[in-house]
């Protein structure tokens, strides 16, 4: 069976998507046999309405991994874990949903994340260094997640370290003071992210420089930590 990591957060604009597009880049680099006619082990799934993880796997020109719009494919959702030659799968999810544990929103969209919810093995759950994102993240973790047995890590995204670590030492105290599990990595800002997807780049094609280096070694050290806690 497949393992599905679930990417999920209340608050929209986080940073999910590309935590999804560039996580599956870096697994299925890692697991990649070098053979063009082996297929990747790795998918990406959408199921955000929006589809910014399908509209920017599209423009890769060489993408390394399948990518799946399933916002309105219960059934296939629900095997997701049974893809075949499909040994990790990244879920994309929207960037809102219900506050409650039985209520994740009106509609498609809600009936789709439960479902992968019922098959997720582990959930990532992006946090911005800053206040405004806290509640929503302990509404997902606490209303969602928890409800549900699911194991989780909460991974500090989106840090800017021109900004200094005043907002990201609060941010970890915030995460430990609840009790969650924090990753070691924190992944930083880069404009390359930003411009990832209107370039058709994922973090494992960016150009080799030292700003693009560091960029992709968050998203590898987020990988490797993910496999060394069995997620």
């Amino acid at each position: 069976m497949g393992h599905v990591e679930l990417i999920l957060n209340q608050k929209g604009g986080i940073g999910k998507s590309t935590l999804t597009v560039n996580l599956a880049a870096t697994t299925a680099d890692v697991l990649s046999t070098g053979s063009p006619e082996d297929m990747s082990p790795v998918a990406a799934v959408s199921i955000d309405p929006q589809g910014s993880a399908v509209w920017w796997a599209d423009r890769v020109a060489a993408l390394p991994f399948h990518i799946i719009q399933a916002h309105d494919d219960i059934e296939g959702l629900r095997s997701m874990g049974n893809l075949a030659g499909i040994e990790h799968v990244f879920v994309d999810t929207p960037g809102w949903i219900g506050t409650d544990t039985n209520d994740l929103g009106d509609g498609a969209a809600g009936k789709a994340l439960e479902a992968a919810l019922d098959v997720a093995n582990h959930v990532l759950v992006p946090i911005e260094p800053e206040v405004l994102g806290f509640d929503p993240t302990a509404r997902t973790i606490e209303r969602i997640v928890k409800p549900r047995g699911l194991d989780f890590l909460v991974v500090i995204n989106n840090w800017d370290p021109r900004d200094g670590t005043t907002d990201l030492d609060q941010t970890k105290e915030f995460v430990r003071a609840n009790g969650w599990p924090l990753a070691n990595t924190v992944v930083r800002h880069y404009k390359v992210h930003t411009r990832a997807a209107a370039e058709g780049l994922v973090v494992t094609e960016y150009p080799k420089n030292r700003v693009s280096m560091e960029a992709r070694q968050d998203f590898q050290r987020l990988a490797l930590e993910l496999k060394a806690g069995g997620r």
